[in-house]
């Protein structure tokens, strides 16, 4: 079977390939704090089963431990070295069979092999705490080789460490339309574009979640980096198929032959 995407929404997608279904920085909740689930409808119950899970980095819309904890039991789940430390929550799901990954690490699960690539962003818990925890990418290897960047920005080394892909999930906005350093938006995804060369790319993190009381605000910079990213994309890595999906969309994955 083709290796096939589908976007939940924010950073959550599931990926689908060699028989083996692999979960994304799940994210399954109506409100995080000051954010509020704004466009599409929450994730169903199947969309919380997997095979593996792996999370990208500590910020608590990656690792968000209610979420976790919906996950079926026995679920293999990745996390950056040094999480469960900082995340004493954690350490309260035995159900799951965590393990803690860094940069260059393999991890096998059935045919699938899973590659951990740095990532260029802030992966603290908290703001101010201390850094315990890489933010870390995922290449998820199968019958299609799928980048999941999770939240990073531009760096020297990405298309070296990241290696030829199929296809790339890139981040492409946030909570509003001025995203600092350790962030692609739209223009810096594309810019990403055209050092990785993929097959095809899917813009995530963009559009679902944005503060309380922002919905009469210009509330359209919430949404927009996902048709800006296909602009720009078209202009400067045309070779590359964008594909926009609404939530709970699938695309299945075209593979180098």
């Amino acid at each position: 079977m083709p290796a096939e995407v589908t976007w939940w929404g924010h950073a959550t997608c599931t990926v689908e390939d060699s028989d083996i279904r692999v979960l994304t920085d799940p994210l399954f909740a109506r409100r995080l704090a000051h954010l509020r689930r704004r466009r599409g409808a929450l994730p169903p119950p199947d969309a919380w089963h997997a095979d593996l899970a792996v999370v990208s980095h500590l910020h608590a819309d990656h690792l968000h431990v209610p979420s976790l904890a919906r996950l079926d039991p026995g679920t293999r789940l990745l996390v950056p070295r040094g999480a469960p430390r900082a995340v004493p929550g954690l350490r309260r799901l035995p159900h799951l069979r965590v393990t803690e990954v860094a940069p260059g690490d393999e991890i096998a699960v059935g045919d699938l092999r899973v590659k951990v690539v740095p990532a260029r962003h802030d992966g603290r818990r908290l703001p101010l705490g201390p850094h315990r925890s890489p933010a870390l990418g995922y290449v998820i290897e199968g019958e299609a080789r799928t980048y999941f960047a999770g939240d990073t920005g531009l760096f020297d080394e990405m298309a070296k460490e990241v290696g030829p892909v199929d296809a790339a999930l890139l981040p492409v906005g946030g909570w509003g339309p001025y995203l600092g350093d350790g962030h692609l938006d739209a223009g810096r995804a594309a810019e990403a574009l055209t050092r990785l060369a993929p097959r095809s790319a899917v813009p995530v993190h963009y559009g679902t979640y944005w503060p309380i009381g922002m919905d009469g605000v210009r509330p359209h910079e919430f949404h927009a980096p996902g048709d800006e990213f296909v602009r720009l994309a078209a202009l400067r890595a045309p070779g590359v198929a964008v594909h926009r999906l609404g939530h709970g969309e699938s695309v299945r994955v075209e593979v180098a032959r």
